[in-house]
């Protein structure tokens, strides 16, 4: 099969289109014939290095954990999938190798679920990773209807989906962004506020009782500054300070669930999820892909097709 690898840390000019062994497809996992792979940060920061002390990894490396296909195969005692169903998943495994950057992968079924049938392959592998983490994001601080949740970096790409699946759930959303997302985020379902100087008091203009939970995507030291917004000061998610949990806030590592993955493609079935691909590239193009990404100046999604 064709695949997208490195064999050792680096940056994007270490990929390299070869020809890799067909994955063997154990018990609990089904062979996936990729259709799009999901590109994140998280793939050229493994590639960098930075996660060396927290994640083993096996060079050469397949990166990649979005995925979005159909099974080709299952493997022994594997009943959750059938041959020919259309799945997605955020395909993250006991240590970084075989990744999604290929015509195949395996992936264990606690990774997948049914593909939302609203979505296209393309919008379907942009979903997983960055949908999780938001959901998860929501659901570890106890949010429930009629609350009210702030969430820094609401333009980026899991910030997005954290305001859209908020709304969903019912919650008022106050977005920090730039200006130029305002109307953007207003279009989700969220209240914008300018982020940078005087964030906080904006953002208590907007909520004078107070919000009841904070959710940081982005770092830049803002867990404090959303512990001083919130009723109750656990309630903050940080997915980018190292130091939350010292802080008395929630770090978060996303975890793959087939549950949640099942909520989000439900949500974007009901028309309540959307997923703005803005840059498809072929596989071949990966390293082009990571360079955008790493960039930082992209709204939505980017997507290797295979």
């Amino acid at each position: 099969m064709k695949a997208i690898t490195y064999s050792a840390y680096g940056t994007a000019d270490n990929l390299t289109l070869v020809d890799a062994p067909e994955p063997k497809v154990g018990p609990g996992e089904v062979l996936v014939r990729v259709k799009a792979a999901g590109v994140n940060p998280v793939d050229w920061k493994i590639a960098a290095g930075y996660v060396a002390p927290i994640l083993e990894v096996r060079h050469p490396v397949i990166p990649g954990w979005d995925v979005a296909g159909v099974v080709e195969a299952v493997g022994p005692d594997t009943f959750d999938h059938a041959v020919g169903d259309e799945v997605y998943g955020y395909v993250r495994k006991e240590w970084v190798q075989l990744g999604t950057y290929a015509e195949l992968v395996s992936a264990p079924v606690r990774t997948l679920a049914r593909k939302p049938r609203e979505l296209t392959f393309e919008q379907a592998a942009g979903l997983p990773l960055a949908g999780l983490t938001a959901y998860q994001s929501l659901t570890r601080v106890g949010l429930t209807s009629g609350e009210t949740v702030v969430i820094h970096s609401a333009a980026g790409g899991t910030g997005s989906f954290g305001v859209q699946i908020a709304v969903a759930l019912g919650l008022r959303v106050i977005g920090t962004a730039g200006a130029h997302n305002h109307d953007y985020l207003r279009s989700l379902g969220a209240e914008p506020v300018l982020y940078g100087e005087g964030m906080a008091d904006r953002i208590r203009a907007l909520a004078p009782e107070g919000v009841d939970a904070g959710l940081d995507f982005h770092g830049d030291d803002v867990v404090e500054t959303l512990q001083s917004l919130v009723k109750e000061r656990h309630r903050v998610v940080s997915i980018a300070d190292q130091q939350a949990a010292a802080k008395g806030a929630h770090q978060l590592w996303v975890r793959p669930d087939t549950a949640d993955l099942t909520f989000l493609a439900e949500l974007a079935d009901a028309g309540k999820l959307s997923v703005n691909v803005e840059h498809v590239l072929p596989l071949a193009e990966a390293a082009k892909a990571w360079e955008l990404s790493a960039a930082g100046r992209t709204r939505g999604k980017i997507v290797l097709t295979v």
